[in-house]
């Protein structure tokens, strides 16, 4: 069976994710607008492709989720948080996080060897939900560079996870940290961390079958939510 073929001209509506190949492929084509996007998340589907293909459209089953209290702090992590000379930000520098999410590396934050699939027509789309105030990113600085973070979308109650990067030990996961704990605070119990990876899991992420996942955003996704410029507490504790 392949996949669905979209009409880039027109924002038409998925096919039921009961259709999605056995690796989590559900549909082909379409467009990146901020509509099209926002209709795709509600839905449990995220685009993943790279740069010289059509867009592909994936809701993999089982999926990966991150409930932000189950956050796991090693023992290790917990000294570099108290250690650290971090700065931890928000939506300081979506752009700049995207760019380095899609630059080449390899450290163990790395989720995927291919990072072609955030090129410039993705940091577009996305800078856009982020000037909507539905996409934020999270920094890490040292000395005034950027040296870690992650970004995603927020719809409602639930945070979709996209991408993270570190350039600085533990500084991808320190973010990670600050968003669970920030995320808390505002009643926002779940990160979707798409497909596993040994690295989510050791943090705390675990997959789940992909019908409860629908479920949960069905009555989750669909109101407004702290769709503005976000901005850490500044009593926010780090460890719990």
């Amino acid at each position: 069976m392949a996949p669905t073929w979209l009409d880039e001209s027109a924002d038409g509506d998925f096919p039921p994710i009961q259709h999605a190949l056995e690796d989590g492929l559900l549909a082909a084509g379409g467009d990146l607008s901020a509509s099209r996007l926002m209709k795709a998340y509600q839905r449990g589907i995220f685009p993943w492709f790279n740069k010289n293909n059509p867009i592909l459209w994936w809701s993999p089953d089982p999926r990966m989720v991150l409930l932000t209290h189950d956050i796991k702090i090693s023992r290790s992590l917990k000294k570099s948080i108290r250690t650290t000379d971090l700065t931890v930000t928000m939506d300081q520098s979506f752009n700049d996080v995207m760019t380095a999410c899609a630059s080449p590396r390899s450290d163990q934050d790395n989720t995927s060897d291919d990072h072609t699939w955030i090129h410039p027509n993705m940091i577009t789309a996305y800078t856009e939900l982020h000037q909507q105030g539905i996409a934020h990113s999270i920094e890490c600085w040292q000395q005034g560079k950027l040296v870690g973070g992650l970004y995603g979308i927020s719809l409602g109650n639930v945070f979709f996870g996209e991408s993270m990067f570190s350039l600085q030990q533990d500084s991808s996961k320190i973010a990670l940290v600050a968003l669970c704990q920030q995320l808390q605070r505002w009643n926002i119990p779940i990160i979707d961390c798409q497909i596993h990876s040994n690295h989510l899991a050791s943090l705390g992420a675990k997959e789940i079958d992909r019908n409860d996942f629908i479920s949960y955003i069905d009555n989750e996704t669909h109101f407004s939510h702290q769709n503005k410029q976000w901005q850490l507490d500044s009593d926010l504790p780090l460890i719990t």
